[in-house]
C-alpha cells in the first residue's frame, strides 16, 4: 500500500477528469463517466513508476475498455496526461501496455494511435541520446511501434495480433510478385525491430545473476512475450512468402532477401533458446524452438517440411508480478485496520449468548434458569471454535510458507541452472581465450619475422639511395653537356638562316629585272605589230579607190547604149496597145453574160444554205446533248472511284488510330512481343509502302484504275496498324532507354501514316502525297527491332559449337587474369600499406584468391561435365551438331560463362578500388553476390543434360559449394575489415560548444530522414529493376520465342 501511494505521489493528476460530473447527468452520461473512471484508474496503476511488470488484470482491462467504446480515445486522453519524456521506466510501461492494444485491442486502436505518430516519434528521438538503461530501450521499443503501426497501415488486411490464414495471407498480396516482394521487405523491417528490442533487453540485464526472478528483472523481460508471439508469426509468414517468390522469381534476383533471411534465422533461433531457458518464461508461456537448419527455398519441396512455430500460454498461468509484489484494488489508503471476520458474535456479546442460542427465550418463560453445567459446555463449545479457527490460520499459514518455500526452491534450483550455464559459457570463453593466446604468440612470431625482413629492406634502401645519389650526379652531367651541345646548335641554326635570308634577296632582285626585261620586249613587239597592220590597211584602201574609178567608166558606156535600145522598144509597146484595146471590149461583153449566170447560181445557193443550216443545228442539238450525257457519266464514275478510295482511305486511318489507342491503353501494358516478329512486320510495311507508291503513280496517270490503289491502301493500313502495336508490345520486353526511344518511333510512324493519308483524302493534293517520312519512320523501328534481335538468333547453327568454346576458353582467360591481378595488387600493399590497413587488404585479396581458385576448379568441372555430355548425347552426330540439336541448351551455357567472367572481372576491379581506399567495401560484397549467382547460373545449365549418377557431376556440385563458401569468406572478410576501419576513427566532440552540438545533431536528424527516404526509393528501384532484369533475361534467352503475337 505505501507503494501504491508512493506512486501516486509521483505521478502528478493520476485520475483525469476526463468528464465533469453535472448536477442533471442521466444515465448514460453516468455510465459514460463511471466508465472513463474506471479506464483512468486501471491505466494508472498499469502504467506508474514502480519497476515491476504490468499486471495482467489491469491490461486486460485496458483492452477491453478500447472494445467498449471501438476506439483508445479514452486511452491516450488519460496517457497524455502521464510524463512519459520525464520517466524512463513510466514510458517503458506505457509502451508494454501500448503494445498489448495494437495486438488485442479493436481494430481502430492503430487508426486512433497514428495520430500521435509524430510525439512518439520525437519521444524516440528523447530516449535514444542515452546510451543504456531504461532509455536506450524505451528508444527502441517505440521505434518498433511506430514500425507496427505503419506496417499495419499499409496493410490493413493484417489484424493486430497477426493471425491469419495461408488462404488470408495470400489475399493480403493480391496474387502479385510486386505485392508479395515489397511485403517482404516491410516484414524483414518489422522482424528486425523485434529482433533489436530482443537484444536490446537481453543486452542490458546481467545474466550472471538471477535476474529473473527479480522485480527489476521482470519488468524488463514482461514485455518480450508479446515480441515472441510476434515474431514467431513474423518468421513462419516471411518462410511461406520466399517459397512463393522463389516459384515466380529467379533465384539471383532473391538472393538479398536470402541474405537477410539467414541473418535474422540465427539472431531469431539465438534469442528464442536463451528465452526458453530463463525461469521466468517457463511459467507463463512455452517458446517455440526453430529447426537446426533454415529452410532450402531453392528446393520447392521443402515448403512441405517446414513446420510453423505455435507459442502456446498456459491457462491457468498467473500474472507475472503476482508473486512478488503486493496486490491492491483500489488507489486509496486502506490502512485502516480491517474488521474481525468473526461478523455472527456482535449479538452474543451484546445480549448475551442466551439470545443467540435461544433468541425468542422459550426456556426462560417459566422463569426457569440454566445451571453452571450448561454455561461450562457453552464455554468449552465456544473454546473448541476458537482452537479450530486459530488451527485452520496455522494451517493456511504453514501452507503458504511451504508454498514459498517451495517458490524459493525453485528460485534457488533455476539459479543453479543458470549458473551451471554460465559455468558451461566461461569455460568456452576460456577455451576461445586460449586459443586467441595461441594467435597472438604467432601473430608475434610473424611480426617478428616481418621486422626483420623490415630491416634487411631499409639496409637494401639504403644501398638504393647511394646508387640514386651517383646516378643523379651522372645524369647532371649529362643534361649540362646536352644543354651546351644545344646551344651550339642554336648558333648554328641562326647562321644558316640569316645566310638564307640573303640568298632569297639575291634571287628575288635577279627575278625582278628579268620581269621588267621581258615586259619592255613585249611593249616594243606590240607596237612593231601596230604599225605594219596600218600600212597594209593603207595599201588595201588605194586597191580599192583605183576599182571604183574603172567601174564608173564602163557604166557610162552601157547607159549609153541602153537609151538607143528603150526607143525602139517604146515604140513596140505603142502597137500592143491597140491590139489589147480591142480584146478588152469583147472580154466585157462575155463577163456581162457570165454575170446574169452567176446571180440564177447564187439565188439557188441560198436557198439550198438555208435549209442546211437548219439541218446543221438540229444535228448539233443532238450531239450536244449526247456530249452532256456522258460528261454526266463520267463524272458520276470519276465521284464513285474517288468516293471508294476515300473510303478505303479513312478505313485505313481508323486502323492506325485504333492502333496508337492500343498503345494508351492500360490492358495493353500486359502484351508482349518479340523483335524478330516486329522486324518482319516492318519489312512486310515497307515492301507494301513500294506497292503504294507504283499504285499512287498509276491512278494519277490513269484514274480508271483505282481498285489497285485502293487494295494497296487498306493493306497499308492494316500493316502499319499491326506495326504499332508489335513496337509498342515489344517495348515492354526491353530495357526503359530503348523502350522510351522504340515508343516514340512508334508514335512518330503512327502520326506520319495520318498525316499521309490525309493527303491522299484530298484530290487536289493527292499528287503531292508523299511516303518518304514515314519509310523513314519504318525504317528506324526496323533498325531498332534489328538491334533488339537476341543475339543467338543471328548465329548461324554451326557456329554455336564454336562460340561455347570461344565463351568458356574467354572465361577462363578472365579469371586467371584476375587472380593474377589479385596477386599483384596483394604484392603492391604489402610493400605500400601497414598496421590494420595492411592486414585488412591481405585479408580481402586472400579471400578473392581462394575464390578465383574455386571458380577455375569450377570451370573446369563444368568443361568436364559438358564434355562427358556431348559425348554421351551425341551419337553419330558430330559436336556442332549437337550443340546446334540443342541451341537452348548451348545459348544458356553462352549467357552462364560471360556473367561469371563479368563477375571476375568486375570484382577484381572493386577490389583494387577497396585496396587503393577509393572504393566501398558494399561494392565489393555485392560484386562476389554476383558471382556466385552466375557460378550457380553455369552450374544450373551445366547439370540441365547431365546424368543425376554422374561423378563428374557430383564433383561439378561440390566445386559450386566450394565457390559459395568462398563467397561468404570474401564477404565475411570485407565486413570484418570494413569495422577494423572503421573503429579507428573515433568521434571527438570535447573541442565543440552546446550550439555547435545541437546543430551537428540536427544535421545529422536531416541526413538520416534524407537517407531513409533515399534509401526507400533505391528499393522500389532495385526491385523494379529486378523485375525489368528478369524480362530482358527472358527475352535475351527466347522464352517467348514461340509468340509471335502480343498474347
Amino acid at each position: 500500500m505505501d507503494r501504491v501511494k508512493s506512486s501516486m505521489q509521483q505521478v502528478p493528476n493520476a485520475i483525469p477528469k476526463v468528464i465533469r460530473r453535472t448536477g442533471g447527468a442521466n444515465s448514460l452520461e453516468l455510465e459514460k463517466e463511471n466508465f472513463e473512471r474506471g479506464q483512468a484508474v486501471s491505466i494508472n496503476k498499469a502504467i506508474n513508476t514502480q519497476e515491476v511488470a504490468v499486471k495482467e488484470k489491469h491490461a486486460r482491462t485496458c483492452i477491453l475498455g478500447t472494445h467498449h467504446e471501438k476506439g483508445a480515445h479514452t486511452f491516450w486522453a488519460a496517457v497524455n496526461r502521464l510524463p512519459l519524456s520525464s520517466n524512463a521506466v513510466l514510458c517503458w510501461k506505457f509502451c508494454h501496455v501500448f503494445h498489448k492494444l495494437l495486438r488485442d485491442g479493436h481494430p481502430n486502436v492503430i487508426k486512433d494511435s497514428m495520430r500521435n505518430k509524430a510525439d512518439l516519434t520525437d519521444m524516440s528521438r528523447m530516449w535514444g541520446h542515452l546510451s543504456e538503461g531504461y532509455g536506450k530501450l524505451c528508444s527502441i521499443y517505440l521505434k518498433l511501434l511506430i514500425t507496427k503501426m505503419e506496417f499495419h497501415i499499409k496493410n490493413p488486411r493484417f489484424p493486430g495480433n497477426l493471425q491469419m490464414s495461408n488462404r488470408q495471407l495470400d489475399e493480403a498480396g493480391e496474387n502479385d510478385v510486386n505485392n508479395f516482394f515489397q511485403l517482404t521487405v516491410e516484414m524483414f523491417d518489422y522482424l528486425e525491430c523485434e529482433l533489436n528490442l530482443f537484444l536490446g533487453v537481453f543486452s542490458s540485464l546481467d545474466m550472471s545473476r538471477s535476474v529473473s526472478v527479480t522485480a527489476a528483472g521482470q519488468c524488463r523481460l514482461a514485455p518480450l512475450i508479446q515480441v515472441i508471439l510476434d515474431s514467431s508469426h513474423l518468421y513462419d509468414y516471411t518462410v511461406k512468402l520466399l517459397f512463393k517468390l522463389h516459384s515466380c522469381l529467379p533465384a539471383d534476383t532473391l538472393q538479398g532477401h536470402r541474405d537477410r533471411f539467414q541473418e535474422q534465422f540465427k539472431k531469431l533461433k539465438s534469442l528464442f533458446y536463451r528465452s526458453s531457458n530463463l525461469q521466468y518464461f517457463k511459467r507463463l508461456i512455452q517458446i517455440p524452438q526453430l529447426p537446426e537448419n533454415p529452410p532450402n527455398f531453392l528446393r520447392a519441396s521443402a515448403l512441405s517440411e517446414h513446420i510453423s512455430p505455435v507459442v502456446v500460454i498456459p491457462a491457468e498461468s498467473s500474472s507475472p508480478e503476482s508473486e512478488h509484489v503486493v496486490e491492491t484494488e483500489d488507489l486509496v489508503d486502506t490502512d485502516v485496520p480491517v474488521l474481525p471476520p468473526a461478523v455472527e458474535t456482535k449479538f452474543d456479546d451484546l445480549f448475551g449468548t442466551s439470545a443467540a442460542i435461544d433468541p425468542f427465550n422459550f426456556n426462560s418463560q417459566n422463569g426457569m434458569r440454566k445451571d453452571d453445567k450448561d454455561r461450562l459446555i457453552e464455554q468449552l463449545t465456544r473454546e473448541i471454535e476458537a482452537l479450530k479457527e486459530e488451527l485452520e490460520s496455522f494451517r493456511l499459514e504453514s501452507g503458504r510458507l511451504c508454498q514459498a518455500l517451495r517458490g524459493r526452491v525453485s528460485e534457488l534450483e533455476a539459479e543453479l541452472a543458470e549458473q551451471s550455464h554460465l559455468r558451461l559459457q566461461a569455460a568456452g570463453e576460456s577455451e576461445f581465450l586460449k586459443a586467441e593466446l595461441e594467435d597472438l604468440r604467432r601473430v608475434r612470431e610473424d611480426t617478428e619475422k616481418e621486422q626483420r625482413s623490415l630491416t634487411e629492406i631499409e639496409k637494401k634502401a639504403q644501398a638504393n639511395e647511394q646508387r640514386y645519389t651517383k646516378l643523379k650526379e651522372k645524369y647532371t652531367e649529362l643534361v649540362q653537356s646536352h644543354a651546351d651541345l644545344l646551344r651550339k646548335n642554336a648558333e648554328v641554326t641562326r647562321q644558316m638562316t640569316v645566310a638564307r635570308a640573303a640568298q632569297d634577296e639575291v634571287e628575288e632582285v635577279r627575278r625582278e629585272m628579268q620581269d621588267k626585261v621581258k615586259a619592255a620586249q613585249e611593249v616594243a613587239d606590240r607596237q612593231e605589230r601596230d604599225q605594219l597592220h596600218q600600212l597594209q590597211e593603207l595599201q588595201r584602201e588605194l586597191v580599192s579607190n583605183r576599182v571604183e574609178l574603172e567601174s564608173l567608166k564602163t557604166t557610162m558606156a552601157s547607159s549609153q547604149q541602153s537609151s538607143e535600145v528603150l526607143s525602139s522598144q517604146l515604140a513596140a509597146l505603142e502597137t500592143e496597145k491597140a491590139e489589147l484595146v480591142q480584146s478588152l471590149s469583147k472580154v466585157e461583153a462575155e463577163l456581162a453574160v457570165r454575170g446574169e449566170e452567176l446571180e440564177r447560181v447564187q439565188s439557188s445557193l441560198s436557198t439550198e444554205r438555208e435549209s442546211g443550216v437548219k439541218t446543221a443545228e438540229a444535228l448539233q442539238n443532238q450531239l450536244n446533248e449526247k456530249e452532256s450525257r456522258e460528261q454526266a457519266l463520267e463524272s458520276q464514275l470519276v465521284a464513285a472511284r474517288w468516293s471508294s478510295l476515300q473510303g478505303a482511305v479513312e478505313e485505313a486511318e481508323k486502323i492506325i488510330q485504333d492502333s496508337l489507342a492500343q498503345i494508351d491503353d492500360p490492358a495493353h501494358i500486359s502484351c508482349t512481343s518479340s523483335a524478330d516478329y516486329l522486324a518482319s512486320r516492318c519489312q512486310a510495311s515497307l515492301d507494301c509502302m513500294e506497292r503504294l507508291h507504283s499504285a499512287g503513280e498509276a491512278f494519277l496517270a490513269d484514274n480508271t484504275g483505282v481498285s489497285d490503289l485502293v487494295r494497296v491502301v487498306t493493306q497499308c493500313g492494316h500493316l502499319v496498324g499491326d506495326t504499332i502495336v508489335q513496337g509498342s508490345a515489344t517495348s515492354h520486353m526491353v530495357p526503359v532507354e530503348q523502350a522510351d526511344a522504340l515508343s516514340e518511333s512508334v508514335k512518330a510512324c503512327g502520326a506520319e501514316a495520318l498525316a499521309l493519308l490525309g493527303q491522299m483524302k484530298q484530290q487536289d493534293s493527292l499528287a503531292a502525297a508523299d511516303n518518304s517520312k514515314l519509310k523513314a519512320a519504318l525504317e528506324a523501328i526496323l533498325a531498332t527491332a534489328e538491334k533488339l534481335r537476341p543475339r543467338g538468333l543471328e548465329l548461324q547453327q554451326g557456329e554455336l559449337g564454336d562460340l561455347v568454346e570461344q565463351e568458356m576458353a574467354a572465361t577462363s582467360a578472365a579469371v586467371e587474369s584476375a587472380a593474377a591481378r589479385i596477386e599483384e595488387m596483394l604484392n603492391k600493399s604489402r610493400a605500400v600499406d601497414t598496421g590494420i590497413k595492411m592486414e585488412v587488404n591481405e585479408r580481402i585479396l586472400a579471400s578473392c584468391t581462394e575464390l578465383m581458385q574455386t571458380i577455375k576448379e569450377l570451370i573446369l568441372s563444368s568443361k568436364d561435365l559438358q564434355r562427358d555430355i556431348v559425348e554421351g548425347g551425341r551419337g553419330a552426330a558430330s559436336m556442332k551438331e549437337f550443340y546446334a540439336k540443342n541451341s537452348r541448351w548451348t545459348e544458356g551455357l553462352i549467357s552462364a560463362s560471360k556473367a561469371v567472367g563479368w563477375g571476375a572481372t568486375v570484382m577484381v576491379d572493386a577490389a583494387d578500388l577497396v585496396v587503393q581506399g577509393k572504393g566501398k567495401y558494399e561494392e565489393l560484397m555485392v560484386c562476389s553476390h554476383e558471382i556466385a549467382a552466375s557460378t550457380a547460373q553455369l552450374v544450373a545449365a551445366s547439370k540441365v543434360k547431365a546424368d543425376k549418377d554422374s561423378t563428374k557431376l557430383h564433383r561439378l556440385q561440390q566445386a559450386s559449394r566450394g565457390v559459395t563458401q568462398a563467397t561468404a569468406a570474401v564477404v565475411a572478410s570485407t565486413k570484418s575489415g570494413k569495422s577494423q576501419i572503421e573503429e579507428t576513427e573515433t568521434m571527438d566532440f570535447s573541442s565543440m560548444t552546446l550550439t555547435q552540438i545541437k546543430r551537428q545533431e540536427m544535421d545529422a536528424q536531416v541526413l538520416v530522414l534524407e537517407l531513409e527516404t533515399r534509401l526507400q526509393k533505391e528499393r522500389e528501384r532495385l526491385g523494379e529493376l529486378r523485375k525489368k532484369h528478369y524480362e530482358l533475361a527472358g527475352v535475351a534467352e527466347g522464352w517467348d520465342e514461340g509468340e509471335e503475337g502480343t498474347g
